[in-house]
């Protein structure tokens, strides 16, 4: 219900008492009138009956009924009379006159009665007739003879009258009474609205003139003028105090408008200065993490290159050591790179509908080897729901929560499960492992860069406190909600909420969890293109370690040099970043347009760049980002060659 405003509130104080007071004091003159009218009713009435008993007298005593019927028909000259009748004391009508309707009789009696016919809707009085030996001062009351006998009446009078004219007269007074009422709330009105101006004309325009200054219109201020002559303003002091008021916020407006000039003019220095030291920022990163790629993808191949040649004991031990450290900064640098990634919007989301079993498949056969070294038991329960999502990102999801899960597990094992949900279209996969736990204050810290719970020195084996935090940007990416639960000293469960799919007719080629199982292509020719020597050294000679062919050039003209000398390749591998004007899409679109067959083909680069992603996808070429681990590379080449085709497929 709205409430109403304080004009109305004004309004209706003014009027009510008003209005109150007239309808009381009609109500009054109306019930006075109406007491007054049918008391005169009543009394004439009497007054008529009692006449015509006296009248009557006479003749009852001679019975003389031509006496008595003239005296009848002269009361029925009285306006209210309908029926008179004159009767003896028998009860036999000696004379009657009126509506011969009326003529009911009621029982004879012996005193004075009066009621109301309803069937006749008439008032009915009866008088009593008696002989003038009664009392004089009590003519029409019960008579006594001496020794206290009752006298017999000769007879009795009976008239009916009707109360037409009386409702009328009623009905007329009440008119009157509605036109004083009306006419007197009218008036109320009017005095109403007159008095209840004077109040509400200043309110509205303190109103009008507060809700402008708050609009920020202090102007308005200077229209606050003082009283006219002669005029009364009961709230003139109260709108010279807000004139006061709204002149100082205006000047405090000002100030302040100066102020905040100032300080977005410095925000903006700022701001500008921040972005430039943001550019120049990201220039360095970019240049240094290009630098730094390539000599620790050098030395990754190096690595792997010597821990193939026989060693003793004591050398075995230290490329161990020599390739766990190359592991630690491949970690970092991926680590960093999936960040970067995420924080650049520049993943590439591809839903695709698989089934889950294959991911889990890929799951055992890259970890179990870690839950083994271990002493850990990892099951990962079989299933056949398929999802909607992109496997890859995936992949990578369940990847860091399980080795994360068997990192932080010193006994027990992990347990990987896809379990339904009250949603049919939609499954959970948990990761359940049976850790120390995670104390409730670090439940939600543990989703953050960098953040690890008991590592304070930092220590590499325990992980660089990245892996959870890309878990759940890689969530949000997917729009897959992520929950945790754990308890210190039982464990700790991951749950993943996926949409699930409908099966689909198996189709031909590898499932997502088969790695080829060839592993030949020895003696396949591949080309490598690479400006930087150290990397093309340690690439090639890893592959030569392999019993692959190799050719190595540092630009796009002397790979065409190799070619036109009878150098014919069945694998490109060619980094981004090369000599000369042309990159490395480049050099593969023109090598395969000069070699007149598409011939399988990726690139490696160092360099982070969104825009480099997109270009490899839109070249359909696979792209490994630097450093590359050795067994990745050799996954992805016993993949190129299987297929014979380059594959539209992420694995940076």
């Amino acid at each position: 219900m709205k409430t109403p405003d304080i004009r109305v509130r004004m309004l209706l104080a003014a009027l009510l008492p008003v209005s109150l007071l007239v309808l009381v004091l009609s109500g009054v003159f109306l019930v006075s009138r109406f007491e007054d009218i049918t008391d005169s009713y009543q009394s004439r009435t009497r007054s008529v009956a009692r006449q015509l008993a006296m009248s009557s007298e006479f003749g009852l005593f001679a019975g003389n009924t031509t006496q008595l019927q003239t005296i009848a028909r002269g009361v029925l000259r009285e306006p209210e009379v309908r029926w008179v009748a004159i009767l003896d004391r028998e009860g036999r009508v000696l004379a009657s006159a009126g509506n011969t309707q009326y003529g009911g009789l009621p029982t004879l009696s012996v005193s004075e009665e009066r009621f109301f016919d309803d069937q006749a809707a008439l008032d009915v009085l009866t008088q009593p007739v008696f002989a003038s030996d009664l009392k004089l001062d009590d003519l029409y009351e019960d008579a006594l003879r001496p020794g206290g006998a009752q006298v017999a009446p000769l007879g009795q009078v009976v008239v009916k009258f009707s109360r037409q004219l009386v409702n009328e007269k009623k009905r007329d007074i009440l008119y009157l009474g509605g036109l004083i009422i009306v006419l007197g709330l009218l008036f109320g009105a009017v005095l109403a609205v007159r008095l209840s101006a004077g109040v509400i004309r200043p309110i509205l325009r303190i109103t009008h003139l507060i809700e402008r200054i708050g609009r920020g219109d202090f102007s308005a201020a200077a229209e606050v003028a003082y009283a006219a002559p002669g005029r009364n303003d009961p709230l003139l002091g109260l709108q010279l105090k807000l004139r006061k008021m709204a002149e100082r916020l205006g000047d405090v407006h000002a100030e302040l408008a100066r102020q905040v000039a100032l300080a977005t003019e410095e925000l903006l220095q700022k701001k500008q200065e921040a972005e430039l030291a943001t550019l120049a920022k990201s220039r360095f990163l970019a240049a240094a993490s290009h630098d730094l790629r390539q000599p620790i993808h050098a030395l990754g191949m190096f690595v792997a290159r010597l821990a193939q040649l026989p060693h003793d004991a004591p050398t075995r031990e230290l490329i161990g050591h020599l390739e766990a450290s190359v592991r630690a900064l491949q970690n970092l640098l991926d680590g960093l790179l999936d960040i970067s990634h995420l924080e650049s919007k520049a993943l590439q989301i591809k839903l695709q509908k698989f089934p889950l079993n294959d991911l889990f498949q890929r799951l055992d056969q890259d970890l179990a080897a870690t839950a083994f070294d271990k002493g850990l038991r990892l099951r990962i329960r079989p299933c056949t729901v398929w999802v909607q999502s992109d496997p890859v990102l995936l992949y990578r999801i369940l990847l860091n929560l399980v080795g994360n899960a068997l990192r932080y597990t010193e006994r027990g094992g992990v347990v990987v499960a896809c379990r339904p949900t009250s949603d049919p279209a939609q499954v959970h996969i948990e990761v359940w492992d049976s850790g120390l736990g995670i104390a409730p204050e670090h439940q939600a810290a543990v989703f953050r860069e960098f953040y690890q719970i008991g590592n304070p020195a930092r220590l590499s084996p325990q992980g660089l406190g990245l892996g959870l935090n890309i878990v759940q940007r890689s969530c949000q990416l997917l729009g897959h909600p992520l929950q945790l639960a754990s308890h210190l000293g039982v464990g700790t469960r991951l749950r993943l909420r996926v949409p699930a799919v409908a099966p689909e007719p198996p189709r031909a080629g590898a499932s997502l969890a088969e790695e080829p199982e060839n592993q030949g292509g020895s003696g396949c020719a591949v080309l490598v293109i690479e400006d930087d020597e150290l990397v093309r050294k340690a690439l090639a000679g890893l592959l030569q370690s392999w019993n692959f062919e190799v050719a190595q050039a540092s630009s796009l003209g002397d790979a065409q040099s190799l070619i036109q000398s009878g150098f014919v390749p069945g694998l490109i591998i060619s980094d981004y970043r090369l000599n000369g004007a042309a990159h490395g899409v480049d050099a593969i679109v023109q090598l395969r347009r000069q070699l007149a067959q598409p011939v399988p083909a990726c690139l490696i680069s160092a360099d982070t760049d969104p825009a480099l992603s997109q270009a490899a996808q839109a070249a359909q070429l696979t792209l490994l980002h630097k450093p590359v681990r050795p067994a990745k590379l050799r996954s992805l080449i016993n993949r190129l060659l299987s297929a014979q085709a380059p594959r539209d497929e992420d694995w940076s």
